[in-house]
């Protein structure tokens, strides 16, 4: 019997199980699917992800096998009209080390996230399908069907991390609340593209129509371009003689051939009702799926999984199941803030509006709080204006762990800080500071009680009152 079964072994669930594996919690993930996503679809890592990556230990490999936002040069009818910086590059600080988000195909992602939760004994099992379920007061009791065989099996909790078409949800009975436009169509496919260079991406449109044109933007660590136009027809399986077509008709002169991936994209914006049921959670697509504008699908999923991986984690090591209550309560106002934002940005795309490709400090993920959460307390004004429910930010902190809070945060645990404090008592992961942490602005006094998450969960002046906090969410630490 594994503690938690995951469906679905997309960025939300690999993230969710590498949470609780590296825990020592026993983990059993499945798939439909026959084999790896071979995609590069969700491509874009937001800055607050390569955090969450860095805690999980995967950001140098992130990092080494992706690559930084290019500069787009746009062509109106086969015109080079300019250049367009996207995502401006900034330079770490000590408070942000990952100032401007990262370009990795999806189908890499998925390959290191797999990679590394296999160093914690968890394997992927392909070509497995939940099939059904049912729960009760201590459990979850679930079918699973493997080359025509059914296999019952028993978990004290099990993640919907199965996508929009989630079986989780629909067994579940969760509205799926949205819409699912038809108007709109987009062709999507990893192609080769000869005669471009890899040092930018690529907008070809017609010169009346600037908008409408196709996007060709070279996937790091490999030969291929991701590509993107809009489809004014019905196709059921594109292949790439439409990719041709629809370059040709925007004025590029690219060709293109060795077609890996490709789909038909329709917006299908939805939200679940809610996130949990009993013993069965809901995260990343099962839960809400986005418009690709802004990059936030992906990214808001992997948060789902992070979120939840580790308070499933300490529940399962004694501590409040009421913990778990909070998942929901943090997540779903999140995942309804991105939706709306991913939403307007693709209806500044739809209107042809000037600043539609420009991407702020908006979409990083960096500034989402959870200050209204029961887990987020809050005891007087220490910090400036940090409050409790605000994700940590990095900072110079010499520990035996390394030089950063972040690297004294990376692992499953929470951390301590006592400014001019000794907080030795509360744990292997308390420190006391001396001095100023820079951003933190703390006053002489102040104690807080970083999440594992990576987020501040308490926040006040007294040792004592910390460490019942800390007992609370983690209470092996």
């Amino acid at each position: 019997m594994s503690q938690v079964l995951i469906a679905g072994a997309g960025p939300t669930g690999l993230t969710a199980a590498i949470s609780l594996a590296r825990t020592g919690c026993s983990v059993r993930i499945v798939d439909a699917a026959e084999r790896p996503f071979n995609g590069s679809r969700g491509d874009g890592l937001q800055p607050r992800t390569l955090e969450v990556f860095d805690d999980l230990g995967v950001a140098p490999r992130v990092l080494a096998e992706g690559g930084p936002p290019l500069p787009t040069r746009v062509y109106l009818g086969g015109v080079l009209t300019g250049e367009q910086e996207l995502f401006p590059m900034r330079e770490p600080t000590a408070a942000l080390p990952y100032p401007t988000g990262w370009f990795c195909p999806q189908f890499h992602t998925e390959l290191i996230l797999r990679e590394r939760l296999a160093e914690f004994g968890v394997r992927v099992e392909f070509g497995t399908a939940l099939t059904e379920f049912s729960q009760s007061p201590h459990g979850v009791s679930a079918v699973l069907v493997h080359s025509g065989q059914c296999e019952e099996f028993e978990a004290d909790y099990l993640i919907g991390a199965d996508g929009g078409r989630s079986v989780v949800r629909k067994q579940l009975g969760i509205g799926f609340a949205g819409t699912t436009r038809e108007d709109f169509r987009m062709l999507l496919g990893d192609v080769r593209a000869e005669g471009l260079d890899r040092s930018a991406a690529y907008w070809f449109a017609p010169s009346e129509d600037p908008m409408g044109g196709v996007a060709l933007t070279p996937l790091p660590g490999t030969e291929l371009f991701q590509f993107g136009a809009p489809l004014d027809r019905q196709v059921d399986e594109p292949g790439l003689e439409q990719l041709r077509e629809a370059l040709a008709a925007a004025g590029g002169t690219a060709e293109l051939s060795g077609l890996t991936w490709s789909t038909v994209w329709r917006p299908n914006i939805r939200m679940a009702e809610r996130f949990r049921d009993g013993r069965v959670f809901l995260a990343g697509d099962a839960a809400h799926v986005h418009p690709p504008t802004g990059g936030q699908g992906l990214n808001t999923g992997v948060q789902d999984g992070y979120n939840l991986g580790w308070k499933l984690a300490a529940v399962l090591s004694g501590a409040d199941p009421v913990l778990l209550d909070s998942y929901e309560a943090e997540r779903l106002p999140i995942a309804r803030q991105v939706l709306e934002l991913s939403t307007g940005i693709m209806a500044k795309y739809e209107n042809g509006e000037d600043d539609a490709l420009e991407r702020g400090e908006d979409v990083q993920q960096l500034g989402l709080d959870y200050r209204d959460s029961v887990l987020s307390v809050q005891h007087g004004v220490p910090l400036g204006e940090l409050r409790g429910g605000d994700r940590a930010p990095d900072g110079l902190l010499v520990t035996k762990h390394g030089e950063r809070l972040f690297d004294a945060l990376r692992g499953p645990h929470p951390l301590v800080l006592g400014f001019g404090v000794e907080v030795d008592t509360l744990g292997e992961h308390a420190y006391r500071v001396d001095g100023e942490l820079p951003h933190y602005a703390a006053q002489h006094g102040a104690v807080l009680v970083v999440r594992p998450d990576g987020y501040l969960g308490y926040v006040g002046t007294s040792a004592d009152e910390a460490g019942k906090y800390l007992r609370w969410i983690a209470p092996n630490s």
